[in-house]
């Protein structure tokens, strides 16, 4: 739609709005000068402050993934919603650098994107901002947003609401949102400047269930991959949100294989110091009195400070979760004691899928490796379309398990982390040669008495490389004495839990309901003994404590309807019905929700070309035949009518042929023969002999009159012999045409 047409029902628009918010947003000039001033029109809307609110918060401006901070360049999906049973009317929408007055082209940041036409456009006097298509009660729309270029730094995207004859402008609260550049302290920058090295254990909580994400999830096949990463520089980048996945990457995200990524890693050489690996986990989420948490042990120096690892969800198009670039070095010179990081799952950019079980489509181009977000699409297992935050999926725990060297950190931690160090330092202290690489060790198996009498169990490892065959390595196995189950000197009911996860979500929406956590059992007993320390537990919690003074009683929603046509685009329907009794007072819940859906294309039709001109007469005198031609030019698609005939004849007659004087008793015996040649059923159509003569074989085709358009081919059957017996008008020579070429041109 051109500007010049917008212009009108634009101006009709601010009209209203000036006439009905009274004197603080009304504006001394005339309208038409204000379209005039276009450059100025833009820095009049921000200044409108009528009928605001403060402590508003019936309507929200939501930018997807609620970020902090844009990646220049990325695109976000920014929402304005109105919580039921409020609406608005109309609406405008601004990107504005942060202090700028809005009367000149570069205070405005970023550009935004139109997604529904019907619902959103440009502003015609504000080129920069977006409004409603046309004014009429909604509650929610949705733009894109692209973030701009570097160096821009930080932005606010304002929002002004129509509701009736009121406006609401604000420039704090729910409907300004303030969003900065990401400056790179996200990543670390400088140098590390801690001393010694010190010990990690990764540990990996899946808390991806049925229970928690019950949404279309996968029961029979869902896991976790093997894990794969490594403690490295920060020269090295195994992946980053914004970036590009590797093969390796790749891989993971769509296979769950870790060797390509192992092999990538390995090949950096100097820049890693420790490959991270943990086993697949298959269910993904199982409490862990029945089965550990997968956990690795990897080290850190200051030049290797950053740990990244990944792993895929399974099944899915190319969803990991993991770390990008942890840095363990603090600012005060020493190293982290304890990092915990709930993770949801991100999109590696290789696989367009949208929901866990998606056939394969390959990104073409490859995309950005980013978050997946509530908005991405009505089919994913995490939308919610009021784009709220995605419950983690995962939780993980870096733990320092010692520290080896001399620290330079003048203040120590605390007491009992040095003497766990120190302890920690003492225990592993062994003469191993740099130059024999190992596996982690196993497991301690079994005990091998299963009474108080003394028994010994055994660990094992594997020699992965010897690079100095003239230094032996050590052995690749352990045993240490121990005794039966409920036998050990230490006290056999001591487990190692892991923290509590995150609660569930209230099992009611409205009320008093209960919801629940669990935590993991880490290491269980050397002894071999139960762990008896609670897994679960609940609470009561509290959601809308007024719910029960709204006097709407619904039923839950219908199934959707049928798609309002049988192809194409269309639109279906659910609905539901208000219980209460309409005398406790007016329910303001919507009873019927609209969405547009698709469904195979519609059937196309053969479409053809018109008739050529009928042929000249294939005879120079006599009964002969003439023909037409037409050609496909659209044949028929998903199910429509067929494609008919291309070629027509019909019967033609130039003149008698003159063949002597016979009286009319003789042209009635010709006449008679001739009737009971063709009441033979065509027996002469495909035989060289005709009564009275013998006929030479059918000659080859003529070439095609035409190369293309529909042309003419002709061949001939000649006489080879005629009998003394034969008929006059039975033994004579035979010509055939046919179409060739009927392709259009």
């Amino acid at each position: 739609m051109t500007r010049s047409r917008l212009f009108p029902r634009a101006l009709l628009l601010l009209c209203f709005i000036c006439s009905a918010a009274c004197d603080p947003f009304a504006f001394t000039e005339d309208p038409f000068d204000r379209a005039v001033k276009a450059d100025s029109y833009c820095s009049r809307v921000l200044r409108a402050q009528s009928n605001q609110k403060e402590t508003n918060n019936e309507f929200q401006l939501v930018v997807e993934g609620d970020p902090e901070r844009y990646q220049p360049g990325s695109t976000y999906r920014v929402s304005l919603t109105a919580t039921s049973p409020s609406y608005f009317r109309g609406f405008t929408l601004i990107a504005i650098k942060e202090g700028a007055v809005g009367d000149k082209d570069e205070d405005y940041a970023g550009n935004f994107q139109i997604i529904d036409e019907e619902e959103t456009q440009f502003m015609t006097n504000c080129p920069p901002a977006v409004t409603e298509s046309t004014p009429r009660r909604r509650s929610n729309i949705q733009v894109f947003w692209t973030a701009p270029p570097s160096g821009t730094g930080c932005v606010l995207l304002k929002a002004s609401i129509v509701q009736k004859r009121i406006i609401y402008f604000q420039d704090e609260g729910s409907l300004t949102k303030q969003i900065c550049e990401k400056d790179g302290t996200d990543k670390p920058l400088l140098d590390c400047c801690a001393c010694g090295t010190a010990k990690y254990r990764v540990t990996f909580y899946g808390n991806w269930s049925e229970k928690i994400h019950p949404k279309d999830f996968p029961r029979r096949t869902n896991h976790w991959s093997a894990i794969i990463g490594a403690s490295h520089s920060k020269n090295y980048v195994l992946w980053e949100f914004g970036g590009l996945a590797s093969d390796g990457v790749k891989q993971v995200a769509e296979l769950g294989s870790p060797v390509k990524m192992e092999e990538e890693i390995r090949q950096r050489g100097d820049e890693v110091l420790t490959v991270i690996k943990m086993k697949a986990q298959w269910p993904a989420w199982q409490p862990l009195n029945v089965r550990a948490a997968p956990s690795a042990e990897f080290s850190v120096d200051r030049t290797r400070h950053l740990m990244s690892f990944l792993t895929m969800m399974g099944p899915s198009p190319d969803w990991n979760v993991g770390l990008s670039a942890e840095d363990l070095c603090t600012k005060e010179c020493g190293w982290a004691q304890r990092v915990v990081q709930d993770l949801i799952p991100w999109d590696a950019g290789t696989d367009s899928g949208v929901s866990y079980e998606s056939p394969n489509k390959p990104s073409a181009p490859q995309d950005k490796i980013r978050p997946l977000t509530s908005l991405d699409h009505p089919q994913s297992p995490f939308y919610d379309p009021e784009g709220g935050a995605i419950t983690p999926v995962a939780r993980v725990i870096v733990e320092r398990i010692a520290r080896k060297g001399e620290q330079c950190n003048i203040v120590p931690d605390n007491v009992d982390d040095i003497v766990a160090d120190i302890a920690q330092e003492e225990k592993e202290e062994d003469d191993t040669p740099e130059t024999c690489i190992y596996s982690n060790w196993s497991p301690w198996s079994a005990c091998s008495s299963a009474t108080c009498e003394k028994g010994k169990r055994m660990r094992q490892r594997m020699l992965k490389a010897q690079l100095d065959l003239s230094v032996p390595c050590p052995h690749t196995q352990d045993f240490e004495p121990c005794m039966g189950p409920g036998c050990s000197d230490e006290d056999a009911s001591t487990c190692m839990m892991s923290e509590w996860i995150t609660w569930s979500p209230c099992s009611i929406s409205c009320g008093t309901g209960t919801r629940s956590r669990e935590r993991y059992v880490k290491q269980f007993p050397d002894d071999g003994s139960v762990c008896t320390l609670p897994t679960e537990e609940s609470e009561n919690c509290v959601v809308n404590e007024d719910c029960y003074t709204i006097p709407c009683l619904l039923t839950p929603w219908s199934e959707w309807s049928d798609c309002s046509v049988t192809c194409g685009k269309g639109l279906r329907k659910r609905q539901r019905i208000l219980k209460s009794p309409v005398e406790l007072g007016d329910c303001t819940e919507e009873l019927e929700q609209v969405e547009k859906c698709m469904l195979p294309e519609c059937p196309i039709d053969c479409v053809m070309s018109d008739w050529t001109e009928w042929s000249e007469c294939n005879k120079s005198c006599g009964k002969g035949h003439t023909i037409r031609t037409r050609t496909v030019t659209m044949e028929s698609q998903f199910g429509g009518d067929p494609c008919a005939e291309t070629i027509q004849r019909k019967k033609c007659k130039i003149r008698k042929c003159s063949r002597g004087q016979g009286n009319s008793d003789e042209k009635k015996r010709r006449k008679e023969q001739r009737e009971k040649r063709r009441s033979k059923q065509g027996r002469v159509e495909g035989t060289s002999e005709h009564p009275g003569c013998r006929m030479r074989p059918w000659s080859s085709w003529t070439e095609c009159t035409k190369l293309c358009g529909g042309g003419i081919q002709e061949r001939l059957m000649t006489v080879k012999q005629k009998f003394k017996t034969a008929p006059l008008s039975s033994c004579k020579d035979r010509k055939e045409i046919r179409a060739c070429n009927v392709h259009p041109c």
